[in-house]
């Protein structure tokens, strides 16, 4: 096992994109029984989902997926990098794989989950918005629906806290102030 500090300790701000990711898995039940375990990469500049996997078993793959996809998009990206203390993040090979990347890695307290509480605000709205009002009957209709709301996320869901701005629009926002 290999536990992180909360270096994060609760400061959910970032001047700019790829500062701090946080991440996590949810899990979410089909009406047929089956399950699907979503991962996913939340940027604390602009409040996007980076990037996301999807799973039919909540283990290192999925999460391993996730962190590939992000890194493929965001080449050279170094961000704090925050997660709960879940079996995945808490691997060897998960600490070797952040540090392959040039990446601290921090960790919420035991038993704290408001420590990652923007992550948490994101299940939470992602299932009050799209997941509760639907009946998903197998997994095939589950995946595509979470590819459409994350979609939807980035792209068209205005937020008061980006200005009124989209995620992604917030994101170019950012980065035109660089130039």
């Amino acid at each position: 096992e290999a536990v992180a500090e909360n270096i994060l300790n609760r400061n959910f701000t970032a001047d700019n994109v790829c500062q701090k990711w946080l991440t996590d898995v949810t899990e979410m039940k089909c009406a047929n029984g089956e399950k699907l375990y979503l991962s996913a990469i939340l940027d604390l500049g602009d409040k996007s989902i980076v990037s996301y996997a999807v799973g039919r078993s909540n283990n290192n793959a999925v999460v391993f997926e996730t962190v590939e996809k992000a890194l493929a998009v965001h080449r050279g990206a170094k961000p704090l990098f925050h997660s709960d203390r879940s079996f995945q993040y808490t691997s060897k090979a998960f600490r070797a794989k952040l540090e392959e990347a040039g990446m601290m890695q921090s960790m919420s307290r035991v038993g704290r989950c408001i420590d990652n509480g923007p992550m948490e605000a994101f299940w939470g709205t992602m299932k009050s918005e799209m997941f509760y009002l639907h009946h998903f009957e197998n997994s095939a209709c589950l995946r595509v629906a979470i590819d459409e709301y994350i979609y939807y996320y980035n792209n068209r869901r205005y937020q008061r806290g980006l200005d009124c701005m989209t995620p992604m629009e917030y994101r170019r926002y950012l980065l035109g102030r660089e130039s």
